[in-house]
């Protein structure tokens, strides 16, 4: 994270006011009333219900009087009317699924951000430096299939076959077999054809409320990103070991799964601080672990245990050392304690630099927005990484969440949003940026 200083700042740019402020407020409302679960929201990807807020926004924006239309994964592109079929454009992104009771402000800020900036525009009769164009996607969050940013890849033609027959939690039906239900051509994508011809893009832009603390942190509304970290997953880690009874196995006897898992995290916690210290970017988590619900008991030592494990970068020389680390601290605990583990097959996604020179540009508009420049990095993945790996120049805004993301707690104030809107407007009304 950075405070940056430019030249003197050009005339203010467009400031955003109550009126997109209300809009703002009203999709925000009307979106979490339509998709809610016990605890928060719930927009699982490519369902029934993802369509149905992709239709409330076509219909809210067509209202407005802009041009709306479904790619070919029944994404929604908005744009002005004097704006369609033009090309190259500017895009605006994100997704509007959710993860599994979630927040409402993870990837919708970012398509509402975009709306409020065509509507702001269009109600006060002005175009844009550039065509400018919106789009609302699906399939994000990897919490329903596994992969994630499943619309940004099958757009880019990087989605996997691998990843396009990955199960669903709920049905296990493949993500193929869901996209197909909502009417997509599945083949082209199983190609690897790219669905979006990407030279036609002169830039994506992505507004993101910040999944960490930093800007609640530092009291600021928004920052400009410098670069997105990649992450390796494995979904499902198996330790094996040897049922006993928990009082009649002495120690040396046991092979004692969750006794082995707790070492192997220990180990690599101990590295990853190790890599911190040094002033590398790096984050370790396991966000599931459970033994066989059927069998485990308190007086039972279990035969398996299950975990999750992720690591997190913006350099892929980290990611792949500590993958290294990871497979040569289970061969020694393997020699150790003869628990064995076997690994799923990897779900990677590389970093991505943000283009330089759009970075810089979005710093001088958050300066002629009349904010102090602000940079920092992003920890969790997002879309924009898709489009920056597939050659597309690539910039990202953060606006403050309290209460972090992925969770009903997630708090956003309209008042950020309209910052890091008016960031972005105050670029995409630039010429010459």
């Amino acid at each position: 994270m950075r405070d940056v200083t430019h030249p003197a700042a050009a005339t203010r740019a467009p400031a955003l006011g109550p009126e997109d402020a209300a809009l703002a407020e009203e999709l925000f409302a009307e979106i979490a009333a339509r998709s809610p679960d016990t605890r928060g929201v719930s927009r699982p990807a490519w369902s029934a219900k993802e369509t149905e807020i992709l239709d409330y926004l076509t219909a809210r924006a067509e209202a407005e009087g802009l041009v709306v239309t479904a790619d070919a994964l029944d994404n929604r592109v908005f744009c002005l009317p004097e704006d369609a079929g033009r090309t190259p454009y500017r895009l605006i992104g994100s997704h509007v699924d959710s993860v599994p009771v979630g927040g409402n402000y993870d990837g919708l800020a970012g398509v509402i951000a975009g709306l409020v900036c065509l509507i702001h525009q269009k109600r006060a009769g002005r175009g844009f430096a550039r065509p400018l164009r919106v789009i609302a996607m699906r399939g994000e969050e990897s919490a329903w299939f596994g992969p994630c940013y499943m619309a940004s890849k099958a757009l880019t033609g990087t989605l996997t076959p691998e990843e396009l027959e990955a199960p669903h939690k709920g049905d296990g039906q493949p993500l193929s077999a869901h996209m197909a239900a909502l009417g997509v051509d599945v083949a082209p994508i199983a190609e690897g054809r790219g669905l979006l011809p990407l030279d036609e893009i002169a830039e994506y832009l992505e507004l993101h409320i910040e999944q960490g603390p930093l800007l609640v942190g530092e009291d600021r509304p928004a920052a400009v990103v410098t670069g997105i970290r990649g992450n390796l997953r494995l979904k499902e880690v198996r330790a094996l070991g040897e049922p006993g009874h928990s009082g009649a196995v002495p120690r040396s006897y046991r092979r004692d799964p969750v006794m082995a898992s707790a070492k192997l995290l220990a180990r690599l916690d101990d590295l990853w601080a190790r890599e911190v210290s040094e002033g590398g970017d790096l984050v370790i988590t396991s966000g599931m672990m459970s033994t066989d619900p059927q069998h485990h008991a308190m007086a039972r030592i279990p035969d398996s245990l299950t975990f999750s494990f992720e690591i997190r970068s913006q350099h892929p020389e980290t990611l792949a050392r500590v993958e290294a680390a990871l497979q040569d601290e289970i061969a020694r605990l393997t020699e150790e304690t003869g628990v064995t583990f076997e690994l799923p097959r990897p779900i990677r996604n590389a970093p991505a630099k943000v283009d330089a020179a759009l970075h810089e540009a979005l710093l001088a508009a958050m300066e002629r927005a009349g904010q102090a420049p602000y940079a920092m990095a992003s920890g969790g993945g997002h879309d924009a990484a898709i489009f920056a790996n597939a050659g597309v120049p690539t910039g990202m805004v953060f606006v403050r969440s309290r209460g972090g993301s992925h969770n009903p707690d997630e708090s956003m104030e309209v008042a950020d949003l309209l910052a890091g809107a008016e960031i972005l407007l105050a670029h995409v009304t630039t010429e010459g940026a």
